[in-house]
């Protein structure tokens, strides 16, 4: 009978050799950054609003956009667009690209890699606020959610 087949490891080596299992399965999911190490957030969400803007508006291909957003704002934004694009064939009107103007864009950071922004915008006929959340994962923004008012 031998001491080596059936001795269990030290308690600290048991823990090490947990602590590496958890970490190398951490290293493939989804990494958040530091809005510190991320491009300026209020920059980043007018580009995003006036990019789903366009696309409401039928000018921008929403697969443009994909990049920046989570797969259920995709969703949502791929929705809408073709909801909009409905009611304009119904009512006989084409896309037509307008000017946005950025009246404010308010910032607030409630976590080290969220942001929570709103940009107000004005076109010669209404004027939106667009609401968007921030995250910052795997060394870019990202949206993961998103309200156009």
């Amino acid at each position: 009978m031998s001491d080596s087949t059936t001795r269990t490891p030290p308690t600290h080596e048991r823990v090490a050799t947990a602590r590496t299992a958890t970490a190398s399965t951490d290293d493939f999911g989804r990494q958040k950054t530091s809005v510190a190490d991320l491009p300026p957030p209020d920059t980043f969400a007018v580009q995003v609003a006036h990019g789903v803007l366009e696309v409401l508006a039928g000018v921008r291909e929403v697969d443009q956009l994909a990049r920046w957003l989570s797969g259920d704002v995709y969703s949502a934004v791929v929705a809408r667009a073709n909801l909009t694009a409905r009611a304009r064939s119904a009512r006989g009107l084409p896309a037509l690209r307008t000017t946005h103007a950025i009246r404010n864009v308010h910032v607030s950071s409630p976590a080290d890699h969220v942001v929570e922004a709103t940009v107000t915008v004005t076109t010669r006929v209404r004027t939106r606020a667009v609401a968007l959340r921030l995250e910052g994962l795997d060394g870019r923004w990202r949206v993961t959610s998103l309200g156009v008012l």
